[in-house]
């Protein structure tokens, strides 16, 4: 059913838990994984011309490091991996992405925004409504939360 998995990515320590459920997925079906970072160019807009390119390049090193950290994690569980990056907006280059790959699902991470709070909506949000194939969406926050409160709540054995 699930032949090519795309796994969007922002780098953050968080989204170890979204690999996991990538890894898990891939895993299970034999699929391969394509790990995706997307250099977010509205901010770009608002900069002056002469910083542009230097913001930009220091997105590219974050997206690099941020695409080995995951493939690496994925390849050392035996996964078919590939990486890509992108240049634009984040929901509209991961759905390209769903195209180009010939993904049959999208593994992403929701921060778990609440919509009345959030009226134009998450990246997540707008890739679960506009994707052609299932979206995965997992909670970040609730897994830092987690792991937190799995901590403070171990027994002090000193």
């Amino acid at each position: 059913m699930y032949d090519t998995v795309l796994l969007p990515t922002d780098g953050a320590s968080s989204t170890n838990a979204v690999v996991e459920h990538a890894l898990d997925v891939a895993a299970r079906r034999d699929a391969s994984v394509h790990v995706l970072y997307v250099v977010d160019d509205r901010p770009f807009t608002l900069l002056p011309d002469d910083r542009v390119e230097s913001v930009a390049d220091g997105l590219r090193r974050e997206g690099e490091d941020a695409l080995a950290d995951a493939a690496s994690a994925l390849a050392e569980e035996g996964v078919d991996v590939t990486t890509g990056m992108r240049t634009g907006t984040p929901t509209q280059e991961i759905l390209a992405a769903v195209e180009d790959r010939g993904a049959d699902l999208v593994v992403m991470g929701t921060r778990g925004d609440d919509p009345t709070q959030n009226l134009l909506g998450s990246t997540a949000q707008k890739v679960v409504t506009l994707s052609p194939v299932p979206v995965l969406t997992v909670g970040i926050e609730d897994a830092a939360d987690a792991t937190t409160a799995a901590g403070a709540a171990a027994p002090n054995t000193d």
